[in-house]
């Protein structure tokens, strides 16, 4: 393999380990929020009746989450949720 060949070989292999290793750090600073989406903007799982993003059936749904910046979900209008507010967990 000539030089130029091993330069590319291993610049694009720290590209990709490089974006794998981004994702979890964009994932870390998400949190599930529970209560919070709209219908059919829902992220994935969203629990009995939803397969995955944007199946939830109604506003607000207690069991359909949306990932939102950490630290924010609580402070969220839900009004569904006995407190007002999004859930860290199905309600």
């Amino acid at each position: 393999m000539s030089t130029k060949n091993t330069s590319l070989a291993l610049a694009l292999g720290t590209a990709v380990a490089l974006s794998a290793v981004a994702v979890p750090a964009q994932a870390a600073d998400k949190e599930k929020c529970y209560g919070v989406a709209l219908a059919g903007q829902n992220d994935c799982a969203a629990g009995p009746g939803t397969s995955c993003a944007g199946t939830s059936t109604v506003d607000y749904q207690s069991n359909a989450w949306k990932l939102v910046p950490a630290g924010t979900c609580m402070d969220m209008e839900s009004p569904t949720s006995p407190t007002g507010h999004g859930k860290l967990e199905a309600f």
